[in-house]
């Protein structure tokens, strides 16, 4: 049973996701919180699998109360998906650079939703790859204007080949299709991609792509 709490302002929101959510088999919703800080302590009481965080809410915000979420270590096991109105909310990236596991637009098709739910519990990260391009593209692009992004020290450790995968896991691909590009079975290719995280301190997919921006390894392709 994939557990979920929804944090959002608009109850009419919270009802229509628990509505969808709770009528899906081996999906349910454990709580509900209609700010950032109440959200918190929702989930340190429940400590769900999956946390459907709105962003814009009246006092503690979702990008805090995801910080304070992503920065518990009793929390680990709890992954945060973005909601938000727009595709490009300059909130999004920052959130992702907190800990946030991907995101989903709030008008995205409940086929769509239950899917993600799925995903992120599994472990894996929620990004549309053009969408999320653009979003960290956009981002990165505007901060580093006129500088060069600074590589982290912990870039130093990867090899060549786990470089080579952060780049490809940026460009959005999936571990089987990192196989096919670098000619390696899949098993190999999920390997590379579990140490590279390590060695980044990376919580998941989603802070691999922000870290691969952020060090200058893929640029936003109308940068050139």
């Amino acid at each position: 049973m994939i557990s979920v709490v929804l944090a959002d302002d608009q109850a009419l929101v919270r009802a229509g996701f628990r509505a969808l959510l709770d009528a899906e088999p081996g999906i349910e919703v454990v709580g509900e919180a209609a700010d950032g800080l109440r959200a918190v302590e929702v989930v340190r009481q429940t400590r769900p699998d999956v946390v459907l965080m709105d962003i814009r809410m009246p006092g503690v915000d979702g990008l805090e109360a995801t910080r304070r979420i992503t920065a518990d270590p009793e929390l680990a096991a709890t992954r945060v998906v973005i909601l938000t109105t727009f595709e490009l909310d300059e909130y999004v990236f920052e959130a992702l650079r907190t800990g946030a596991s991907g995101f989903l637009v709030k008008d995205t098709e409940p086929v769509d939703l239950l899917r993600g739910v799925r995903a992120v519990a599994a472990g894996d990260a929620l990004l549309s790859p053009s969408v999320t391009r653009r979003v960290i593209g956009s981002f990165v692009s505007a901060a580093a204007t006129g500088r060069q992004p600074e590589p982290p020290r912990e870039l130093g450790q990867l090899t060549d080949r786990e470089r080579e995968v952060m780049v490809l896991v940026a460009e959005g691909l999936s571990n089987d299709e990192i196989a096919a590009r670098l000619v390696i079975s899949p098993a190999t290719a999920k390997t590379h991609v579990s140490r590279t995280m390590i060695k980044l301190g990376a919580r998941d997919r989603a802070q691999l792509v922000v870290q691969a921006y952020e060090a200058g390894l893929i640029r936003p392709g109308w940068l050139g």
